[in-house]
């Protein structure tokens, strides 16, 4: 039974649904569902549908049409509105036809004079929008109304001079009618433009900062962001676009006509909004838009190949836009709801009976008070100095919650600095052989500390992504402990790749295994998962041969050994299976042994949570979060043990007064020095019989 359960929570694909469902790019789903029924419905309906000639001719509207949708795209997420992109067109593409047809200017500046024009018209709504407060709405509405009636007057002048005269210029002609690789030029032109469209609003501040303005303008004032000229500028970008759809609409048909741009705006509206781009601002990507442009240019197409009145058309297109943007609330509703359902989703695991603690057990876990009466260090003075570190010259380096790294000054550390600030919550660190003090820093990832300079750099925050894993797994969420091998590599864990550092007992819940070992290599700057399905894997310490490391996985209450060299290369052995508490950091002994955190003890209760993952699943569902069950953090101790699995002693804090919390140990000199992530203090713990000139990372000065 328990066998068929194991399998069940293992490959039942719940998890899977549960990553799909987060990715941003399902967001998409619908308007991809809507393209596919569409061509699905056309192709079967509507002569060589799928020919070259009506794909070409597609793809050359689109690149048009296509332009326009980005402007009103990027206006609909700034969270406004833009009814006078079709007036904006009609003049651009009059002007370019007037300046190479009639006053015979060459491509480029006629070119850039149209797209300086289209930026004007643009700048007028973003000044009257973006700084002047007007609705965007009504202002726009005004705007292509002005705009339409400076149309007709210079339309009215220049449309007899513009279609008597025929431009010698074969870059023009091959900028309307021209290919490129089987595809026409402004298809080409597109998709370059698409792409930079994308890397900016995903990849770059500004972007960023147009996302932050349409979701909250009350927040991103308040965060510092110049609202209103992003706001304004994102009209300049739509005039801007517009241009280039007037442009290349010019340079494919060559003429102008009194209807050119007219109810245009409807139809990109429409474009965005079946693409799922809300009018309510902060959503929207560069891939909806095009998928919004695609399907409305079907539709259109198809039913005019079918000889359908134009009021039809624009009847259908009205049904179909409110079709797919009810259900695309729907989708987007309901998809949360699912998401909530399945994305935390538990395993099974199945722990070993726990060793006993007790004192009459005897056992070398036995609870002593050793640990009751430490040496406290920086008590009240930090906080949250989850691993501790010492230099050669016996200085105390510690994180803290505030990002910083804060060194203790020996031989009395009553006197303290900041040493450096990293920004997120330091965990891990190990000093290079050069006094490069390398850093694990939950959200951010592997950072470094120069020795001289004291300056901060990122080592690395991300690795190559899997083809074969739903989870993106590129981004280091909780980079925990590490450790350097001899020839420089730095062996780093991710605690988990599906969760943030303060969502921590979410994973706990699912006893998965969501956490990797990693390798960053600073002579070639790669940096790569050298093992992975661990569960919380934590501490991380380079073994006696320099070929291999021991690891702990804390909520399966073991630690392992992972050759990563030598003949045993990729193997791995499982040194203790069945520690009393959740293991935290590893760090060497003097006497060649390893010292082990216990940063919390095992309950009954959570061993046997974690063999129901149904009684868990209830429970996420159905209780708040500050009502599940969580690991014992509260109280632990260190262990020593040798590379056979041996536990050779513990140290203990019978009453949990003086140093309650422990995650990580560090031996130096003599002394054992101690961090607790929950901790106000540092401990510091004198041995007996061990070696006094004992350094942990004995640095080799220039």
């Amino acid at each position: 039974m328990n066998t068929i359960k194991k399998l069940r929570y293992r490959y039942w694909p719940d998890r899977a649904i549960g990553e799909l469902l987060a990715k941003q790019w399902m967001e998409t789903a619908v308007p991809l569902i809507v393209l596919l029924v569409v061509v699905a419905s056309f192709s079967s309906v509507v002569e060589n549908f799928l020919s070259f000639n009506s794909i070409s001719m597609l793809l050359r509207e689109s690149g048009e049409i296509g332009f326009i949708v980005f402007g009103m795209a990027l206006v609909l997420i700034v969270g406004g509105i833009d009814l006078s992109v079709g007036s904006m067109y009609a003049i651009c593409n009059v002007l370019v036809l007037y300046l190479i047809h009639v006053l015979e200017w060459t491509v480029f500046p006629a070119v850039g004079l149209t797209l300086l024009c289209g930026a004007l018209m643009g700048a007028i709504n973003g000044v009257l929008i973006g700084y002047l407060k007007l609705r965007a709405f009504l202002t726009t509405l005004v705007t292509l109304i002005v705009f339409r009636a400076i149309f007709n007057l210079i339309q009215f002048e220049w449309a007899v001079a513009i279609a008597s005269a025929v431009p010698d210029s074969l870059l023009w002609d091959e900028l309307g009618n021209g290919t490129f690789l089987f595809l026409p030029v402004s298809t080409c032109i597109f998709i370059v433009i698409a792409i930079l469209f994308h890397v900016f609003l995903t990849r770059m501040r500004g972007g960023w900062h147009v996302m932050a303005v349409g979701g909250s303008r009350r927040s991103a004032y308040n965060s510092g962001l110049p609202v209103s000229r992003i706001a304004a500028l994102a009209y300049v970008a739509s005039g801007v676009f517009s241009a280039i759809a007037a442009i290349l609409f010019a340079a494919r048909v060559g003429s102008s006509s009194a209807d050119t741009g007219t109810g245009i705006e409807i139809l990109v509206l429409a474009a965005a909004l079946l693409g799922g781009i809300r009018l309510g601002g902060g959503k929207g990507s560069v891939a909806k838009a095009i998928l919004g442009t695609l399907i409305v240019l079907i539709v259109t197409n198809s039913l005019r190949g079918l000889s359908i009145p134009a009021g039809y058309i624009r009847m259908s297109l009205a049904f179909i836009m409110i079709a797919a943007v009810t259900l695309d609330i729907r989708w987007f509703k309901n998809r949360g709801k699912a998401l909530s359902e399945l994305y935390v989703s538990p395993g099974y695991l199945d722990l070993p009976a726990a060793p006993k603690t007790n004192v009459e057990s005897h056992t070398p876990y036995a609870v002593n008070n050793k640990l009751g009466h430490t040496q406290l260090i920086g008590l009240g003075k930090i906080e949250s100095p989850e691993d501790v570190i010492l230099d050669d010259e016996d200085n105390l380096y510690c994180g803290n919650r505030h990002g910083d790294i804060v060194r203790f000054f020996a031989p009395d550390y009553q006197r303290m600095e900041i040493y450096a600030h990293i920004g997120g919550q330091p965990l891990g660190m190990a000093f290079s052989k050069s006094g490069d003090l390398y850093v694990c820093v939950g959200g951010m990832g592997l950072y470094c500390v120069k020795y001289q300079t004291r300056q901060v750099e990122k080592a690395t925050d991300e690795t190559g992504r899997s083809l074969l894993s739903v989870v993106d797994d590129s981004r280091l969420r909780l980079a925990d402990d590490l450790d350097i091998a001899p020839d420089g590599r730095i062996f780093f864990s991710e605690a988990t790749v599906r969760y943030e550092m303060h969502e921590w007992p979410i994973d706990s819940l699912e006893g998965r295994g969501n956490g990797r070992i990693i390798c960053y290599d600073p002579s070639t700057g790669r940096t790569q998962t050298v093992l992975k399905n661990l569960v919380f894997p934590n501490g991380v310490c380079i073994a006696s041969d320099g070929q291999s490391l021991l690891f702990a996985e804390s909520w399966a209450c073991r630690i392992s050994r992972f050759w990563f060299d030598g003949p045993k290369k990729g193997k791995v052995e499982i040194v203790i299976s069945d520690l009393p508490g959740y293991p935290d950091n590893i760090n060497r002994a003097s006497d060649g042994n390893y010292w082990v955190a216990i940063m919390g003890m095992r309950s009954p209760a959570f061993d046997l949570a974690m063999k129901s993952p149904a009684f868990r699943r209830r429970m996420v569902k159905r209780l708040g979060q500050d009502e599940w069950l969580a690991p014992n953090i509260n109280v632990g101790c260190v262990i020593k043990c040798n590379e056979q699995g041996e536990v050779l002693e513990s140290l203990w804090d019978n009453t949990g007064e003086n140093h309650p919390m422990i995650t990580s140990m560090r031996e130096h000199r003599g002394y054992l020095y101690l961090g607790g992530i929950s901790n106000n203090r540092i401990g510091r713990y004198k041995l007996e019989n061990a070696d006094v000139d004992f350094v942990q990372h004995p640095i080799k000065k220039a």
